[in-house]
């Protein structure tokens, strides 16, 4: 079974490298360049969504999504019109999509915006340049999101906040040896 992810960057470059890495693990990849781009594909595209793209073409208010499954969304979190935390706040209150594993991306490394992506759901928050290393670590998400439709919908916080890992009894000594 090949599993199919929606990769989401405004940069050609960063899209081209996720791109590449997917399908060298064998993903069926669909990529576009933006949120707005992202949630028409999804077949979640509003009127609102709709009148902030920049592009000649409008995009179509029909919600008529394509009828390929989507199995992960990996999206850059700054992205022009609507970023990657926008995007997926409106994944997870989707009914339809919530249960579609997100992964973030960004070549900031700012704590405060990993903790917020991870308690809105995020599986994992990946640091560009992206690595196949990263890449790997998708197939549990993937698994598990084949699972997710018959089970009840409550939300797990499945890490605990960056402050939380960091208490004093948890940290080890240091031993200098000369």
């Amino acid at each position: 079974m090949q599993f199919h992810v929606l990769a989401v960057d405004d940069s050609v470059i960063d899209r081209k490298l996720i791109e590449r890495l997917l399908k060298t693990s064998s993903y069926q990849v669909t990529v576009v360049d933006s949120g707005v781009k992202a949630l028409e594909y999804l077949g979640l595209v509003d009127d609102e969504i709709a009148n902030t793209n920049t592009d000649s073409n409008p995009i179509s208010t029909i919600k008529n999504h394509h009828e390929v499954e989507v199995n992960l969304i990996i999206t850059d979190y700054c992205m022009p019109g609507i970023n990657g935390y926008d995007l997926l706040r409106k994944i997870k209150e989707s009914t339809t999509l919530k249960n579609i594993p997100v992964v973030i991306m960004s070549s900031e490394n700012i704590p405060s915006r990993i903790n917020n992506c991870l308690e809105q759901g995020a599986e994992e928050f990946f640091l560009k340049p992206v690595k196949q290393s990263d890449v790997n670590k998708l197939k549990p998400h993937l698994m598990r999101g084949k699972g997710k439709e018959n089970q009840p919908n409550f939300v797990v916080n499945k890490r605990k906040p960056m402050a939380e890992c960091l208490s004093p009894d948890r940290i080890r000594t240091k031993y200098n040896y000369i």
